[in-house]
């Protein structure tokens, strides 16, 4: 079973907030929301997706490395790791954890990015 480091890390850390400010720069303000939305609707979609795949260790694989590529992206540091660790281990992931990471990750983004870019 995959260990997951990251529910054991302050929900301070699992959020690169760097990377948010990057990309919110890179797209514009204006746009951010509409990206920020995608990335979790398709995240979303993906971790449902996880439950079917769990005969089939190489679908499991191409989705984990999605998530970890979605999850770089917008800055969601700690499930990228998780999601990083079971691409290489496609047989030892624990869905549950991943999708409970996924949405204390999502609590904290929405709640810290209200704060950090309030207009």
């Amino acid at each position: 079973m995959l260990f997951c480091y990251a529910s054991l890390r302050m929900e301070a850390s699992m959020i690169d907030w760097s990377r948010v400010a990057q990309l919110r720069d890179e797209i514009g303000a204006e746009d951010f929301a509409e990206v920020a939305e995608l990335f979790l609707l398709e995240v979303e979609d993906t971790l449902f997706r996880l439950d079917g795949a769990a005969d089939n260790p190489e679908e499991m694989r191409e989705l984990m490395h999605f998530l970890k590529g979605s999850a770089l992206n917008l800055g969601f540091s700690d499930l990228s790791t998780v999601c990083s660790q079971g691409e290489a281990n496609s047989a030892g992931i624990d869905v549950a954890t991943l999708k409970d990471l996924y949405a204390r990750s999502r609590r904290f983004f929405e709640a810290g990015y209200a704060k950090r870019f309030a207009a």
